[in-house]
């Protein structure tokens, strides 16, 4: 069983604190960790707009608190988020997300992310073995 304490991390597991620009990211479960994806809590600041594509993961993030909204550059479809609302990442696509308020979001990476992973400049993270930048 693992057992970690959120509180805990941010105060002492630097290593599990990742962050760039307007965002930062605390990551309860890793690789490392064995369980075959990855969790973590995630922070985007109010007025921020990030634009990803995780071509090597696929991603499901649930909206704790904060106002926002996602955009499917392959469709061009916004939605809206807002505490209660998931995204899914399924066809591992590309999106820009807007955080009007501060987002706080639960997410879960598959594979599962090492914590040392930067974001490319295509926006996506290094498939597992790659390397890592």
């Amino acid at each position: 069983m693992i057992v970690r304490d959120f509180n805990e991390i941010i105060k002492s597991e630097r290593d599990r604190v990742v962050s760039d620009a307007q965002w930062s990211s605390v990551r309860m479960l890793l690789a490392s960790d064995g369980m075959g994806f990855s969790f973590h809590v995630t922070f985007l600041e109010a007025g921020s707009e990030h634009t990803f594509e995780y071509k090597n993961h696929f991603e499901s993030v649930y909206c704790m608190q904060g106002t926002g909204s996602i955009t499917d550059l392959a469709t061009g479809e916004t939605h809206e988020i807002k505490p209660g609302v998931m995204y899914a990442l399924d066809k591992h696509d590309r999106h820009t997300l807007r955080a009007d308020e501060e987002l706080i979001m639960a997410c879960c990476f598959n594979p599962p992310v090492t914590g040392t992973e930067v974001h490319r400049e295509d926006g996506s993270y290094a498939a597992p073995g790659e390397g890592e930048a």
